[in-house]
């Protein structure tokens, strides 16, 4: 079930009438209704990976008890490595087996020799690597000791499941989520509506920003050497908006869906294209993912507290195993490596560790955008040679871009679009007073949502298109 999906917009409304009709002192029942909303939600897909999302909760669920009543060291450790074993095997078979199969073949192949490995059909499951790493994360924090362990299944499978993150984040932490389960949450007029303004925004950025430029992105990546380099650049200037519209746009929906309900899910993005570096990028971007990698790989390979050389290797194993967890495709890999190439570079010669003012910040912007953007490149291609054919194109193949007419009207729309996005980023960043949203005055709060509410009507892409991280 999609959040842009008449079926949701039924759904939703249903779910809070009958969580806030049960009386606030019955948690347990609360709970329980969200449980079985968040498996319906999720079964809208395909109902029979319900199994593996239940699988992945029974994994770590017991896994987790196992950990928390042994006191001996090593069969904590023997729950730990099987919840990570068993969870890992089922997210490499369905996404990562068939890949490795096909290049282990093309290089014995290249090697003169010659195997025929299984292949199997699989659909990818929505959501299979967010809320794998999500489960995983609980039962690692439990063998940390620094979350306890929730004996309640129904709770800890809520914990899982909750439909709002469910499918694509955040990639929430179970000492921040999991005791919010346990709590009264009353109907909270301010909260509801808070809630509403953020899912208008997300939908903003989903249906009007992110959809209007993915019309001329997808036509000019999904078709490479039909189109010039002029094409190319304004594809690759179009993508980073179309990207972060798209997904920042579902993490604003997930959280206001949650705030509604009267739970609060972390911060996802923080203005992350006006970074001075790239260091700053990850800390504004997907920052509930990079977090997460933060905290259980970097951390525990060392991360600060070794040599320079080990901080640098620490560092690409993070962002090359950041770059595979969103595709099993050398693009993908190559992203994660770059990104992780870039951030040593910044590491050796000390960027990031002052801060910048005047001319000499907004070079450092200007960089570190442009960086982001060639990068953005091998995130969205298909392919490494429609990768390095839309990179080198951007130079060798000058020439007007190719415009439809139909197509001009959905430019100038993802352009009004972008001049709205950067107006109400620019307001933040810098603490200009423009905040409608959140004003003072009842009207102007609500005047808010009904403007925003036309615009998407009026202007948004309402074929109700998937969101891009759905396939990671």
């Amino acid at each position: 079930m999609l959040f842009n999906s008449i079926a949701f917009l039924l759904f939703f409304p249903i779910v809070c009438v009958l969580y806030f009709a049960i009386p606030v002192a019955r948690v347990g029942a609360r709970n329980m209704l969200l449980l079985v909303a968040s498996y319906y939600f999720y079964m809208n897909w395909e109902p029979a990976y319900a199994l593996l999302l239940m699988t992945s909760t029974v994994v770590t669920y017991l896994a987790a008890l196992g950990i928390s009543f042994y006191q001996e060291k090593s069969k904590k450790k023997l729950f730990l490595i099987s919840s990570l074993v068993l969870n890992l095997s089922i997210l490499f078979l369905f996404k990562y087996y068939n890949f490795l199969s096909e290049n282990v073949e093309w290089m014995l192949q290249r090697s003169g020799l010659s195997m025929d490995l299984p292949e199997f059909s699989l659909l990818l499951p929505v959501g299979i690597s967010f809320y794998t790493f999500q489960a995983l994360g609980y039962s690692i924090d439990v063998y940390r000791g620094t979350t306890p362990v929730e004996r309640n299944f129904a709770t800890y499978a809520l914990f899982v499941s909750f439909f709002p993150q469910l499918v694509a984040g955040p990639i929430e932490r179970s000492n921040n989520l999991l005791p919010q389960f346990k709590q009264q949450h009353r109907f909270d007029y301010e909260g509801v509506m808070a809630g509403i303004r953020l899912m208008v925004w997300g939908y903003f950025m989903k249906l009007v920003l992110a959809d209007r430029c993915g019309v001329y992105v997808d036509a000019i990546f999904n078709n490479v050497d039909m189109h010039n380099g002029g094409s190319y650049w304004l594809a690759s200037l179009l993508f980073p908006f179309q990207i972060y519209g798209d997904f920042a746009g579902y993490s604003l929906i997930a959280i206001g869906v949650a705030r509604v309900l009267g739970f609060r899910l972390m911060e996802n993005f923080r203005r992350p294209y006006f970074a001075c570096s790239i260091g700053e990028f990850w800390h504004r971007w997907h920052i509930s993912l990079s977090t997460w990698f933060k905290d259980y790989v970097y951390i525990p390979l060392g991360g600060n507290r070794v040599g320079h050389l080990r901080q640098y290797v620490n560092l690409l194993v993070t962002f090359v195993v950041s770059g595979i967890w969103h595709g099993a495709n050398w693009t993908f890999f190559c992203w994660g490596c770059l990104h992780g190439v870039l951030l040593c570079i910044e590491k050796a010669i000390g960027i990031g560790k002052q801060q910048y003012t005047g001319i000499r910040k907004f070079c450092h912007w200007l960089v570190t955008f442009i960086l982001v953007c060639v990068a953005w490149i091998l995130f969205r291609a298909n392919h490494l040679h429609d990768a390095m054919a839309v990179i080198t194109g951007l130079f060798c193949k000058i020439g007007v871009p190719d415009i439809s007419f139909a197509m001009f009207t959905d430019l100038c729309l993802a352009a009004l679009a972008i001049g709205i996005l950067l107006l109400k980023e620019l307001s933040e960043e810098f603490h200009w007073n423009l905040k409608v949203a959140e004003s003072r005055y009842w009207l102007v709060r609500h005047s808010y949502i009904v403007v925003m509410t036309a615009m998407i009507l009026l202007l948004g892409v309402l074929g109700g298109d998937q969101f891009i991280y759905f396939q990671f």
